[in-house]
């Protein structure tokens, strides 16, 4: 079953909203989910210390000599695994990256978040180098973007990315309170109170395509028999 990791040079680039929002979705419709939290603040272990019912299994306690172990005994019995790494250029991230099926990169539309970015995919570009002829598929994420308009700092990184033939995603994960309060509130998106959370509709759609598009990334035969 496939392996997502999230990675980014940069801490606060958006690894862990992306990860959860993703794994909660894809429980939220019967799937099974395991999050390997690997980030040293734990925030998906603290998440999954709260009230919420969802079905996702979060491990905390992987590190640079059991995280491969982790990662495949999890993926033989699980639909999905995501890997939530820590904002270095670590060895236990770079284990982490030989096993993805896919590496999404969280990127906010900065300069500096950009050139982190950019080290991210240098990283697996070395993993590939290292494994001979295993490809490590990768999507750049935009994060934290305007539900409304891009702004053009958002704009210039986007043409960037394409000049250089990056791969990103169509869906980006905008900014939504919804997206904060579930790591405050310690429930899923689906459980939070559409009463106290201003644009939770708008979320959980935003949501549900980032997820659909993920799993479109993942299952690409399939995508294209439905297309034909």
């Amino acid at each position: 079953m496939p392996v997502i990791v999230t990675a980014n040079p940069k801490g606060g680039a958006g690894k862990s909203t992306a990860t959860l929002v993703l794994a909660q979705t894809l429980a939220k419709l019967g799937a099974t989910v395991t999050v390997i939290d690997a980030d040293p603040n734990r925030p998906i272990v603290d998440w999954r210390g709260g009230t919420s019912v969802l079905p996702l299994k979060v491990i905390g306690d992987a590190t640079e000599s059991s995280i491969i172990r982790t990662i495949r005994d999890e993926r033989a019995h699980q639909q999905f695994v995501f890997v939530d790494l820590e904002g270095t250029a670590s060895r236990l991230v770079s284990r982490a990256i030989t096993q993805a099926d896919l590496v999404l990169i969280p990127l906010q539309a900065s300069g500096v978040d950009a050139r982190q970015a950019s080290r991210a995919v240098a990283l697996i570009h070395e993993e590939e180098e290292a494994l001979g002829d295993r490809h490590i598929p990768f999507r750049i994420v935009l994060t934290r973007t305007s539900p409304i308009i891009a702004t053009r700092i958002e704009r210039e990184i986007i043409a960037a990315l394409d000049s250089a033939a990056l791969p990103v995603m169509r869906t980006k994960l905008h900014e939504r309170q919804a997206y904060k309060a579930i790591f405050v509130r310690r429930l899923g998106l689906h459980e939070l109170d559409p009463a106290q959370i201003n644009g939770l509709s708008e979320a959980l759609k935003n949501a549900d395509d980032f997820a659909e598009e993920l799993v479109d990334i993942l299952t690409p035969a399939e995508s294209e028999k439905e297309v034909a």
